[in-house]
């Protein structure tokens, strides 16, 4: 069937059925029959190729029935049953062409968004440069029209963006001089300068056109199934075809039976329902790596919540910073931040941010040695310099106590700790607040079936048990390393499939290790963003809830158009067996069960 335009072989055995009726309502019985043979066979040669490659893969489908129903036909007589079989098989893989078309819409609309080159400053003149090239620092000029070519900073002006493309969300958004942008949203005011963050290959519109990529070619677990399926579906047809012949000592009956059985809601319902459910849960800004992974999503029962980034905001302030050995808070700040830049944390990023927005100038760190979820050590202006949670810079220090530098904190505090060759210089007290409508995300999630909701924090119990309290998780754990992160996964996992949502670095093990990982990509890092099934493409977590309830409509919708379509043409095989179906009625009736199954399997669209 790829050999020949799929209309070109709908239309040929629609002609051969309008010149075989012409002629035989002109009593020519003789050219009517051979006029339909001939109309059935580029259909039947172009089946036999399919098979054959299918056969070379090592895949056996229902595509045999028609190819034994319209052999059948041919030669038990029948030339006008295997005209309309043909007509009707030609027509439902271009109707299931078609379906899978609209059902990718969404998700190959991105592809053909690509920027190609941008305009980038050199000097105070302008030149127009090819994306590859672009490093991050270089200063581009964003148009009005134009689609963002790479991640960066507004600078300049603001920017007012549509970011449709990324989250759906229709209504553009202003975003204030030093804000983040996301590559692929689409400038629509005024001109406005944008500073590199990343360098296209890795900024975020790229890694949605790789991961949508990956996610058509890939096959689902259930539409695998459906193939195991398909197999026992085509021994059943044989049996029945074979006994009816063998009852009725009459072939037409057998005959009768395949035809009926062409082709089978199990070839087509499942693949459209999985890819109109991705097609929709990528609307709504959740991108779905593979199809297995939707299926899954659909019986998770267990949520597995990082903290930073993902229940808060992730946009961590400077609340106070404490100092001691003669360190002054803006050389406590200003060595911190410079080793920050090393790191993907968004602690880190707090800490440049607040750096840069008090004008200090900020060194280049080097031998730089981070341990995720921990801190990272470094070397500053020829210093070493030590940054991350207590216990970290206590033992890069020989075991001093911080216990005067903290003292009169909340227990919940949360604190950066620095130290400078070997002393300790301050601790950074910063706060991430819990996003507002976290308690309700939770809500949804348990509505969407989410039956147990644990918080797994790398930051300190304390912080993490206020946090878990204000959103009402089950279980709440702080403290943990990224290998403890993968233990409460492995732990979560007896009693169902477990989903792991986070957004850095440390969160990409237990990410990967999930059922389901779920990474944060819109503020997130390319390392959890690559390591998880699913990206939300937007700064919050209610449309994970939505794609959850999505994940489950589509298998019941697919399900649904399997056994329901199975039914019927089981029904419809036992009447032509029985005799009460001829043919060209069973071809018929074959084609509208096909055609139910398929609009039936879109409505995951809506």
């Amino acid at each position: 069937m790829q050999r020949l335009s799929p209309l070109l072989l709908v239309f040929i055995p629609m002609l051969g059925l309008a010149v075989g009726a012409t002629f035989w309502w002109n009593a020519l019985e003789a050219m009517a029959r051979a006029a339909w043979t001939i109309a059935t066979l580029p259909v039947l040669m172009a089946l036999f190729v399919q098979i054959v490659t299918s056969l070379r893969r090592g895949d056996v489908g229902l595509d045999v029935v028609a190819a034994l129903s319209m052999s059948a036909a041919l030669a038990f007589g029948e030339p006008l049953a295997g005209n309309v079989v043909a007509l009707m098989y030609a027509g439902g893989q271009l109707l299931e062409s078609f379906a899978q078309g609209r059902a990718r819409r969404e998700m190959t609309a991105l592809l053909g968004r690509v920027a190609r080159t941008a305009m980038r400053f050199r000097g105070s003149m302008l030149e127009e440069t090819p994306i590859s090239s672009i490093v991050p620092g270089d200063r581009l000029l964003i148009r009005e029209g134009e689609v963002l070519p790479v991640d960066g900073r507004v600078a300049g002006a603001f920017a007012l963006l549509n970011l449709s493309a990324l989250t759906g969300e229709s209504v553009p958004q202003r975003i204030a001089i030093g804000g983040e942008v996301l590559s692929g949203a689409t400038s629509t005011g005024a001109a406005f300068e944008l500073i590199a963050t990343r360098v296209a290959a890795e900024s975020t519109y790229a890694g949605i056109v790789r991961l949508v990529e990956a996610a058509q070619r890939n096959k689902a677990p259930m539409v695998r199934l459906a193939d195991r399926y398909a197999m026992g579906f085509l021994a059943l047809t044989l049996a029945i075809a074979g006994a009816a012949w063998i009852g009725a000592q009459d072939p037409i009956r057998a005959l009768a039976v395949l035809v009926v059985a062409t082709p089978c809601p199990l070839i087509l319902a499942v693949p459209v329902a999985i890819i109109s459910g991705m097609s929709r849960a990528a609307r709504i800004g959740v991108l779905v790596k593979s199809g297995g992974v939707l299926e899954t999503l659909a019986r998770i029962r267990t949520a597995i919540l990082d903290k930073t980034g993902t229940l808060t905001h992730g946009r961590a302030t400077i609340n106070a910073i404490r100092t001691s050995n003669g360190f002054s808070e803006v050389e406590v700040l200003r060595l911190a931040a410079s080793l920050d830049q090393a790191s993907g944390h968004v602690v880190a990023a707090a800490l440049i941010e607040a750096a840069t927005g008090r004008g200090l100038a900020l060194s280049a760190p080097s031998e730089i040695d981070e341990t995720p979820g921990l801190g990272i050590a470094g070397t500053v202006e020829e210093r070493r310099v030590v940054v991350g949670g207590e216990d970290m810079v206590q033992r890069s220090v020989g075991g001093t106590d911080l216990e005067d530098l903290l003292a009169g904190l909340a227990p919940a505090a949360m604190t950066v700790a620095v130290a400078v060759d070997g002393k300790v210089a301050g601790v950074i007290v910063l706060e991430d607040r819990v996003r507002d409508d976290a308690a309700a995300m939770l809500t949804a999630l348990r509505q969407a079936g989410v039956r147990r909701i644990v918080l797994a924090s790398g930051d300190k119990v304390e912080i993490a048990r206020v946090v878990g309290e204000q959103i009402g998780a089950d279980l709440t754990l702080g403290n943990l390393s990224p290998q403890d992160k993968i233990a409460v996964v492995e732990a979560e996992a007896a009693a169902g499939p477990v989903m792991m949502v986070g957004d850095g670095v440390n969160d990409a093990p237990a990410l990967a290790a999930a059922d389901v990982g779920v990474a944060m990509g819109a503020r997130g890092t390319a390392a959890s963003s690559e390591a998880a099934a699913v990206v939300v493409l937007v700064d919050e977590l209610k449309p994970l809830a939505a794609a959850i309830v999505i994940a489950g409509r589509t298998r019941s919708i697919a399900l649904q158009s399997v056994f329901v379509g199975l039914g019927l043409s089981l029904a419809a095989m036992i009447a032509a067996a029985l005799g009460y179906l001829p043919p060209v009625q069973g071809a018929l009736l074959q084609e509208a069960i096909d055609i139910a199954v398929i609009l039936n399997a879109l409505r995951a669209l809506r």
